[in-house]
């Protein structure tokens, strides 16, 4: 097929993507209970994206078309009692002391609805603190004291990008744990106490990680983007050891994106701090594009801790909308990927020989992350379930961007490392300007 009746082809294919509703069903008791996502309408006819819970704990998703007529609940109970399992309860101690970090720029209405989320957890203990990144407006400002008060602090980071504001939120920490997660989000109510649990029970502990699920599916972009896995990563809880590395993670640690993502991840506070926090030169507002969270999961294992990932953490994330979204997404992600081994590799010269044994099936994971295959739908769409194997890819033109992306993280690394210091020397030199001037 010529490049051009295949772009074509994809474009349609894209168009014909159908919404997709997200609901949560509860099998606590013989009655199950079916609630709408956070912020959807509640159920109807047609399909349907399940977070199933026992024991109030996300078990598993599935996909489930509801006949018109029929009962949603009943449909849908039915297939989840056969398709997810039990809960897997462990021994997490108390939840420690802990601040939550929320890095935003210029949308104060996303904030508010996060901010909402995060104040309802039934952690026992923790603060919030909302870093304004290179903000233009007085937008998240006025927010956060107008409707916050005392229950929410405020730093302002002047230097753009998410790196430089979670180093930010990280000076300005109190709690033994930090947590951080994005404006884009809503917290389930046990969030927190089951990400910050884990460090309580485990002293070698640096960091954890928790599950990602779509708060809407409502456009083709949202749609396709969570058939390729979003940004889920199981419901199996896993623990990675740098003492014993994992027989399947033959990359490890240099497979961070296996680990979790920036949207839902906690570190103890100390061990970030031991490893200079994350490098300012990554992320998103970067010309690097992102890879911070990444690079913070690496330093960490690298530097001997471990790191666990709970499905029992979640969060629901508003996913980008459009396409043109879709490929932002793509390029940053192929960008971040390798930016970020760059900059470990510049923090961290002494792994470099472990990269560089990795390096050739690093590279063959790198064509298998980015290949366009068929999936088993007829339309080649995919469709949202299924977290534990990505059997959806994105079409060719999200992967070609991926790709490139990768090519010019490196690049972008370097011109992030030079625009960062550039606006150093710029802060610092009206720092001494306003000084000289109040004398």
């Amino acid at each position: 097929m010529a490049r051009s009746a295949r772009a074509q082809e994809e474009i349609r294919r894209f168009l014909n993507i159908g919404a997709v509703q997200v609901a949560e069903l509860d099998l606590d008791s013989d009655e199950a209970v079916l609630r709408p996502g956070p912020g959807s309408p509640p159920v109807t006819h047609g399909e349907v994206f399940v977070l199933v819970r026992r024991g109030g704990r996300p078990v598993g998703t599935l996909l489930g078309r509801v006949a018109e007529g029929a009962d949603a609940k009943a449909v849908l109970a039915e297939r989840a009692r056969a398709e997810c399992g039990a809960a897997v309860f462990g021994g997490a101690g108390q939840a420690p002391f802990t601040t939550v970090v929320v890095a935003t720029r210029e949308r104060a209405g996303q904030l508010a609805r996060a901010l909402d989320s995060l104040l309802a957890q039934d952690h026992p203990r923790f603060e919030i603190v909302v870093v304004d990144n290179a903000p233009v407006t007085d937008e998240t400002r006025e927010l956060v004291e107008r409707k916050y008060a005392e229950r929410v602090r405020y730093v302002c980071e002047p230097v753009p990008g998410l790196a430089a504001a979670h180093n930010a939120g990280l000076d300005a920490v109190r709690g033994e744990v930090v947590a951080f997660t994005d404006d884009d989000v809503v917290a389930d109510p046990r969030w927190l106490t089951e990400l910050t649990s884990p460090f309580a029970a485990d002293a070698g502990l640096g960091c954890s990680t928790g599950l990602i699920l779509p708060a809407r599916l409502t456009t083709p972009a949202q749609v396709l983007l969570e058939s390729h896995g979003g940004f889920a990563k199981g419901f199996t809880p896993r623990t990675y050891d740098p003492a014993h590395p994992p027989g399947d993670e033959p990359l490890f640690p240099f497979t961070a994106g296996r680990f979790g993502s920036g949207a839902n991840m906690a570190f103890r506070t100390a061990v970030l701090r031991s490893v200079g926090g994350f490098d300012p030169a990554t992320g998103a507002g970067t010309a690097a594009r992102g890879g911070d969270d990444l690079y913070g999961f690496v330093r960490v294992l690298a530097q001997g801790h471990r790191l666990h990932y709970t499905p029992y953490a979640l969060v629901w994330h508003h996913h980008r909308e459009t396409w043109r979204d879709l490929e932002t997404q793509a390029y940053g992600y192929g960008a971040g990927l390798t930016a970020y081994l760059t900059a470990v590799l510049v923090n961290r010269p002494a792994l470099l020989p472990a990269f560089l044994a990795r390096l050739p099936r690093g590279l063959a994971r790198a064509r298998t992350l980015t290949a366009v295959r068929d999936t088993d739908q007829a339309d080649g769409t995919g469709a949202p379930g299924d977290h534990d194997e990505r059997t959806h890819p994105w079409p060719r033109r999200l992967s070609r961007l991926q790709r490139r992306g990768m090519v010019y993280g490196p690049v972008g690394y370097l011109r992030a490392r030079y625009a960062l210091r550039a606006a150093v020397r710029e802060q610092t030199a009206q720092r001494a300007k306003t000084a000289q001037g109040a004398r």
